[in-house]
């Protein structure tokens, strides 16, 4: 079976080569060609996955080596793979979802004329992400964290002629240019430190290295997962990400590329653990990031930017549990899937909506949705559920147990980090809620465009319908099949270790908070938009509603501190270079010239001006001889 484990990248590879090189003769078919492919690398994935359950629980890692990259010396770069428990979770989740999201592009996408185009980035997207999981070692993990960049560039910049989307792909490719700078500084430390960057002698010997060394490593590890998984202070890209289609938005934002932050704090647990500043710095991020995406996410009425601040927001969880260490490792993982069956739901419900209603994104003219797409409205209302975590639905219990294990940090840390999580929990069923009345409930208030073409709101063809309501599924039921008999953290133990925690208040006074919490916030979601008229403007609000309307202010602080002083800094080089290099240079170009000039008037071809030298020159060896004789 290990000999298998290539061809998961290899399918989706071969789609992406085929659509992109094979010309305008595959318009027809290429999109199926592309979803069969995705199909492909799931179903393959599922027979390895039945054969791994075969194996005992301590024996069930496969490798593969294809072979060696680049062998100099000491210097050793394989090119090979780890197929574990965790990798599997990833593989089974991206090849899933991703093939779902491939059947719902190909109606959601079938006017477009350069589908085929979209398909093989889609498919390019695929295989660089299972790269990134599948890798055994870090650098290789570091090519196919680059290929997703550069694939997510390439789809958010899809439609490329909207400026605003061209904008948002340069800015995506950008910001997260930085984060993969630090996961640069990462690998250059570990073989500086341990000689390897392979998973294998890198995390079993970290217990070996200074805690400063790992602290480094650490903290520039989390950086590159802050680019990635769009974390405080490299999360701006994400909403302007939205400008991509949005099958772009469920692939990129739910299951695959802000999911590769917490994959590789979780693969480098080994690293962190021994680390616990960088521990520490890791929980303060997901903490701070959870609010920040969930207060922006109240404030937007385009219905996939508030989809988005709830990403920023769920990755936020993810990545403070994981920064809790062995208690925290396996939930973070397990509300990694079950966020990426409902938040892919919610996306391509999004989608669904905009499709029957001329690409409009703006909730004050949606309203009593619920009447002309009764599928839609079913399966965004169960991805609704699961994400507030509405008890018996699959966010009820990833998200519980992520609140769990914040208050058994322990001490007032652990205090702190739960009245967080909790608060996050009220928050989230509050803009969840906004976003379901503000859509399928009220009245309808949907106005003809600005060139007089009214909305027609209607059920989407059944390529789109299929996958949303197989994803609701997934929404539904997971979390319960893995919360059962702790199957699914007895699944992960033998790669990410676990120990169980134990909050200071007992697990069912921490749900029935939770409860009280969410309901809460739906209560007054219900308050404010459900029982009064919904104006066709937002209102001006306060300070910090304005300020979440931008964002919190995220691009204006960027521009403060990091554009206007690199326009200073450029400035202030190109002054010294013109000044001072330049300068030094056309200063001794003007001497020599200068000097040239002068010389060359010596040599002006009259005779009697070389006479007149010979003759003067004459005199003065004459009178330098008498001079010499006298003294």
């Amino acid at each position: 079976m290990e000999s298998l484990i290539g061809l998961l990248v290899g399918a989706p590879l071969l789609g992406a080569a085929v659509l992109l090189c094979g010309g305008r003769r595959l318009d027809r078919t290429g999109h199926w060609l592309g979803t069969l492919l995705a199909a492909a690398s799931f179903a393959l994935a599922a027979v390895l996955f039945l054969d791994m359950l075969g194996r005992p629980a301590d024996g069930r890692a496969m490798h593969q080596h294809l072979f060696s990259w680049v062998p100099v010396g000491g210097f050793q770069a394989d090119v090979a793979f780890q197929l574990d428990q965790l990798s599997m979770t990833f593989v089974l989740l991206i090849t899933g979802v991703g093939t779902l999201i491939h059947l719902y592009s190909v109606g959601y996408m079938e006017h477009d004329a350069r589908r085929r185009r979209f398909f093989g980035y889609l498919n390019l997207f695929l295989a660089a992400m299972l790269l990134l999981v599948l890798a055994d070692n870090y650098l290789l993990l570091y090519v196919g964290w680059e290929g997703v960049g550069l694939a997510s560039y390439l789809l958010i910049g899809f439609w490329q002629h909207k400026p605003s989307a061209a904008t948002a792909a340069k800015k995506a490719f950008l910001v997260n240019r930085v984060g993969d700078a630090g996961l640069a500084i990462a690998i250059f430390l570990m073989f500086t430190t341990f000689g390897s960057f392979a998973f294998a002698p890198v995390l079993s010997d970290a217990g070996a290295a200074s805690e400063g060394m790992l602290t480094a490593i650490g903290l520039t590890l989390l950086l590159a997962a802050c680019g990635k998984s769009a974390q405080v202070p490299l999360q701006s890209w994400l909403g302007d990400a939205m400008e991509g289609p949005t099958p772009v938005s469920a692939l990129i934002h739910a299951a695959t590329m802000v999911t590769a932050g917490v994959y590789l704090i979780t693969r480098s647990g080994a690293i962190f653990n021994g680390a616990p500043d960088a521990q520490t710095v890791v929980v303060i991020v997901g903490a701070v990031t959870l609010l920040f995406g969930a207060i922006v996410g109240c404030a937007k009425d385009d219905i996939k930017k508030a989809l988005a601040g709830s990403t920023m927001s769920q990755i936020g969880y993810m990545v403070l549990a994981a920064g809790l260490g062995p208690i925290g490792y396996a939930f973070a993982i397990m509300h990694l899937v079950t966020h990426g069956f409902f938040k892919a739901g919610l996306f391509l419900g999004a989608g669904s909506v905009m499709h029957g209603m001329n690409d409009e994104v703006d909730m004050r003219k949606f309203g009593g949705l619920r009447k002309y797409m009764p599928v839609t409205f079913v399966t965004f209302g169960l991805g609704y559920l699961a994400i507030i975590g509405f008890p018996g639905l699959s966010g009820f219990f990833s998200k519980d147990q992520i609140i769990e294990a914040a208050f058994a940090k322990g001490g007032t840390q652990g205090w702190i980090l739960g009245a967080v999580t909790l608060l996050g929990a009220g928050i989230t069923a509050y803009y969840m809620t906004r976003v379901m009345l503000l859509t399928f409930f009220g009245e309808k208030r949907w106005e003809p465009d600005a060139e007089g073409n009214a909305p027609h709101p209607h059920e989407s063809p059944r390529s789109m319908t299929i996958p949303m309501i197989l994803l609701a599924f997934g929404s539904v039921f997971a979390g319960g099949l893995f919360k059962a008999g702790d199957s699914f953290v007895g699944w992960l133990e033998p790669v990410t270790t676990f120990e169980h925690g134990h909050p200071p208040v007992s697990a069912l006074t921490v749900t029935a908070a939770t409860i009280v919490v969410l309901l809460a916030g739906v209560a007054v979601a219900w308050t404010q938009y459900g029982q009064r008229p919904v104006p066709k403007t937002a209102p001006r609000g306060s300070f910090l509603t304005r300020a979440a309307r931008r964002d919190l202010l995220q691009d204006d602080f960027n521009h403060v501190a990091l554009v206007k002083p690199g326009e200073y800094l450029t400035r202030g080089l190109v002054y010294i270079d013109h000044k001072t290099v330049d300068g030094m240079v056309n200063g001794t170009a003007a001497s020599f010239g200068g000097l040239s000039g002068r010389l060359r008037k010596v040599q002006n071809g009259f005779v009697r001006s070389y006479a007149v030298s010979m003759f003067g020159g004459a005199a003065v060896l004459v009178a330098a001889t008498l001079l010499m004789r006298a003294v």
